[in-house]
């Protein structure tokens, strides 16, 4: 992991209809790391990840990738810069083959995908919509991956998904990190996925960062209570 500073998130506020949600959050992400924003329902996991990726404006603060302020381009331009963003409920194609998804996004290696995600291959031809809620989710990660981000957001990746597949799904993202993929940076509330991604964990309550924590913290029933009990 570099020291180097991937993501510098300062006084960051964003809301919808005028009504704020997030009340200035700062946040810094290195090179290489995988870290956890996490916190109870509602408290402005999803926002932040829209606001960081461009689908939600910010009514102030700033947001920086590698130095540059990016928090007036759009969504699309964050994108090329080198962000990617699987959002909460996957969002493929569902009428599309797997490799149609795929294809759609971009021109990068589909076989470097294939060789990170083999269910892909195997349910290439098959339709996006008849996957099952871990596939789609791996198609998802796969579609952004396509085009080589250097900050992956994912947003609740075990929403929805078996025990198992989370597991599988944990463990790929660790992989594709430490083999030199994207810094990693996720929305969560499974202890299990975040024991098993994180290297360091914020914690959200009403719109700020109120805790930074260790994955291993996560081991004490009263901190877990504190932050992530409805």
């Amino acid at each position: 992991m570099s020291e180097e500073l991937l993501l510098s998130v300062h006084g960051l506020r964003a809301g919808y209809g005028g009504k704020p949600v997030l009340q200035g959050i700062d946040m810094d992400v290195r090179e290489g790391e995988i870290v956890a924003v996490i916190g109870r329902n509602g408290v402005g996991k999803s926002t932040l990840m829209k606001a960081l990726i461009g689908l939600l404006p910010a009514d102030a603060g700033s947001i920086q990738l590698r130095g540059q302020a990016i928090g007036a381009l759009a969504a699309h331009r964050r994108a090329r810069l080198g962000i990617g963003y699987v959002p909460q409920g996957r969002d493929v194609f569902p009428r599309m083959t797997v490799e149609e998804n795929l294809l759609v996004a971009g021109t990068g290696d589909l076989g470097r995908i294939y060789a990170l995600l083999p269910i892909l291959r195997e349910r290439r031809r098959q339709v996006a919509g008849t996957l099952s809620g871990g596939q789609q989710q791996m198609l998802a990660i796969g579609r952004v991956l396509v085009g080589e981000p250097s900050l992956l957001l994912l947003d609740e990746p075990s929403e929805g998904i078996q025990p198992s597949i989370v597991q599988d799904i944990a463990r790929i993202i660790v992989e594709l990190n430490r083999d030199g993929g994207p810094t990693i940076m996720f929305v969560e509330q499974n202890i299990d996925m975040i024991r098993a991604m994180a290297q360091r964990c914020y914690v959200m309550d009403k719109g700020r960062v109120v805790a930074e924590l260790a994955p291993e913290a996560l081991e004490d029933r009263d901190i877990v209570r504190r932050y992530l009990a409805v």
